[in-house]
């Protein structure tokens, strides 16, 4: 097993812990799975989790367990269980069918998981996910008296580096927690309520602006809370991934997780461990990995990276995309094979397309009304140099194709003009330098855990494939006017390069709810219709 870091463990008092035992798998780790609750209060919880500072078990008793309480007291029962775990191992030795362990699921909350472990345990594309916000809460707090950061214990453990460590990653969380409180005054300066707007919802999108601006500052190593709902088969993939991963706290975490795991669905996760099983599967993950940045380094090289601005190219598309969504379109009305399909397809003129693909799209009233499959024909890739910050809400986007180059501070940062306007820029630039030298003070050592030191400001590059309708989703959510500011230039630039670069026009177009416009309070529209559900105005 390898070493565990220190986790703070959140005091509950005897009651608090007879009333969360039935519902959680445990009281005083950061990993618990859910059960004996409905399937509706597990979604509602992980749902309320990503926008509250607190814990899973906090936010339970506070807000849900008074309502669960009122149902009948849950009954735990093994009832048929032992006869399912003998059908489980005799189809899977026998017949060799995974697919059984699609059809068994869990909630976990992963908790006190700095961001370099949220994009580890996000990785997989079958399982549902919810990361607490760094947008809309500030990391000002100091749960079990420490920042909330995530603390190596071999960096904690070294002579020189360890009190290096804290001392940069202390000063930077104290120095955030003195700027949000500037930011906001400015903005609330700069940015008064127009009149009928409501207060409260005014105060709540210049705060969200002002963390917005700020969270730059904060480190990868900054914890944060995730749920994660899977099948069985996704959690075994998972911990596979997480025990070949090189950062120590991944592997760490992996243990956390099958003991907790195994407490709920114990029957899909037992080849986890086997030598000959897991223990293979993870030596091949972790040797491939090792014999491929070998064979890359000396058969490729690697140049320094040098200070680059952010940016996002198309760099491979199929110029025939657009008439291959028309023949996908036709296709299933007609009766002929897909190479005459298209030659008829090929013979339409413009009106004659534009008709076609607007049939298809139909009179879409919001985004949320998306055209069918065919629009997955044509596939764009884009190369993506943002601040770590965009990538981390871009990455969570499963149905790309996403990988990403490691984390360093070399391709630079920029301070917010917000946060120069409101006088804060030189702090916040000296924070974030401080944590690139931290950087380069643990790289030689330390080079898996070197990346924690790095800030969300600071850029990194990535590579982005995905089909014309994951991009409409993606382009249409993240350039909302309450996005963030970084990544809704990027989803902006794709929808803008598809038009102009790879020509699909028809395709751009039928993107209808891409929103280019500059806004200055983001998230003023969604903060009143919250507040008008609050006090009764508007329906749920």
């Amino acid at each position: 097993m390898a070493s565990q870091p220190a986790y703070w463990v959140e005091a509950f008092d005897e009651g608090e812990r007879e009333r969360l035992a039935p519902y959680f798998t445990n009281t005083d780790r950061p990993v618990f799975a859910l059960r004996n609750l409905p399937e509706v209060v597990k979604g509602a919880l992980f749902a309320r989790y990503s926008r509250s500072a607190k814990s899973l078990r906090r936010l339970f008793l506070d807000e849900f367990y008074d309502q669960v309480a009122e149902q009948r007291p849950p009954v735990e029962s093994a009832v048929g269980e032992e006869r399912a775990t003998r059908f489980y191992r005799r189809v899977l030795d026998e017949y060799g069918d995974d697919s059984v362990a699609q059809l068994a699921g869990a909630h976990v909350a992963c908790e006190q998981a700095s961001n370099l472990l949220t994009k580890a345990l996000e990785w997989g594309r079958l399982a549902a996910y919810m990361e607490q916000s760094t947008r809309y809460q500030s990391y000002t707090d100091k749960p079990g008296g420490r920042w909330r950061y995530h603390l190596d214990p071999d960096v904690d453990a070294d002579a020189e580096l360890g009190g290096e460590y804290r001392r940069v990653l202390d000063g930077v969380f104290a120095t955030y927690a003195e700027l949000v409180p500037a930011m906001i005054d400015h903005l609330g300066r700069t940015l008064p309520p127009e009149p009928g707007v409501d207060e409260a919802a005014w105060r709540r999108a210049v705060k969200a602006r002002a963390l917005d601006g700020l969270r730059g500052m904060l480190p990868a190593a900054t914890t944060a809370n995730l749920g994660i709902f899977a099948s069985g088969q996704a959690y075994e993939a998972l911990l596979l991934r997480l025990r070949a991963h090189p950062l120590p706290e991944a592997r760490s975490y992996a243990d956390l997780l099958l003991h907790e795991l195994r407490q709920v669905i114990p029957s899909f996760l037992e080849r986890v461990d086997l030598p000959d099983r897991g223990g293979a599967w993870v030596n091949y993950l972790a040797e491939t990995a090792e014999e491929t940045t070998k064979a890359v380094d000396a058969l490729l090289g690697d140049p320094a990276p040098h200070e680059e601005g952010p940016s996002v190219r198309l760099v491979e598309f199929d110029p025939a995309g657009e008439d291959k969504v028309l023949t996908a379109i036709a296709y299933p009305s007609l009766r002929l094979g897909e190479a005459e399909v298209a030659t008829r397809v090929e013979r339409l003129d413009g009106d004659e397309r534009a008709r076609l693909l607007s049939a298809y799209v139909g009179e879409r009233t919001n985004r949320r009304h998306r055209p069918g499959r065919a629009f997955e024909r044509a596939v764009y890739t884009f190369d993506v140099v943002s601040d770590y910050g965009a990538f981390r809400d871009l990455q969570r986007h499963r149905l790309c194709t996403i990988v990403w180059q490691r984390l360093t501070p070399d391709l630079g940062f920029e301070v917010p003009s917000e946060v120069s306007q409101a006088g804060l820029g030189d702090r916040y630039a000296g924070s974030v330098g401080r944590l690139a030298d931290l950087y380069r003070a643990l790289e030689p050592r330390f080079p898996a855990q070197a990346p924690y030191a790095v800030s969300m400001a600071h850029r990194v590059r990535y590579s982005m494939t995905m089909n014309a309708r994951e991009l409409m989703h993606l382009s249409e959510l993240r350039s909302s006017p309450q996005g963030h500011p970084t990544y809704r230039a990027v989803a902006q630039r794709m929808h803008t390069l598809v038009a102009e670069r790879a020509g699909h026009h028809g395709l751009a177009a039928a993107m209808r709810f891409v929103v280019h416009d500059d806004v200055e309070l983001g998230r003023l529209a969604a903060e009143q219709r919250s507040q008008a559900r609050r006090t009764g105005g508007l329906p749920a």
